[in-house]
């Protein structure tokens, strides 16, 4: 009985060599697939995005895997993921040009306190989402933005605008006048 728990956990059900290209195959797949995807899979997952990668995850384990349900299998097809995964990661911190055909540029979606609306549709992004994300770094509209760019891995970066001279000018001399108001009723006081 043991023998047999212990067969059917490290037997192998097919070649070394499969259970280590099934890994490879579905990998330069999942990388592919959500490159076309677009940058917003990666980062600014909405409910639908995160079911759709969990269902993905789901459906490619059987490639990967094969007819084999074996630890020693797992394991395999496990170690292959990670090798080629650091081979790859490797490869492209090398070879930034091909690095961006893989990984993508960034592309600007707030350009000079304008939205783009182009950009958010090829991106797929809602102005809600937009909001939704400028919210999380701190602003509490969009019009407090100067840019925004959603980087490659799908990180959006904010730049908030900066307040025109005149205004930086008026917060000083207020800032000012309410020192000497604090200062004059310290003297009256002392009286």
């Amino acid at each position: 009985m043991e023998t047999k728990v212990l067969h059917d956990m490290f037997w192998l059900g097919v070649p070394v060599i499969e259970k280590m290209l099934r890994p490879v195959v579905v990998y330069l797949f999942l990388i592919l697939s959500l490159r076309l995807a677009g940058k917003r899979e990666l980062a600014q997952l909405n409910p639908f995005d995160l079911v759709v990668l969990l269902t993905i995850s789901n459906t490619v384990q059987n490639a990967i895997i094969g007819e084999d349900n074996s630890v020693t299998g797992g394991l395999i097809g496990a170690a292959t993921l990670l090798v080629v995964n650091h081979a790859v990661v490797r490869f492209l911190y090398g070879h930034e040009r091909l690095e961006q055909l893989v990984e993508g540029a960034p592309d600007t979606l707030i350009d000079g306190g304008e939205i783009k609306m182009d950009r958010l549709k090829k991106e797929l992004i809602t102005e809600g989402e937009l909001l939704s994300a400028a919210h999380k770094q701190g602003f509490a509209t969009l019009a407090e933005i100067d840019s925004a760019v959603i980087e490659p891995g799908g990180t959006i970066v904010f730049r908030a605008k900066k307040p025109p001279s005149d205004e930086l000018r008026h917060d000083r001399v207020m800032e000012k006048l309410e020192q000497l108001a604090a200062e004059l009723a310290a003297l009256r006081a002392a009286r």
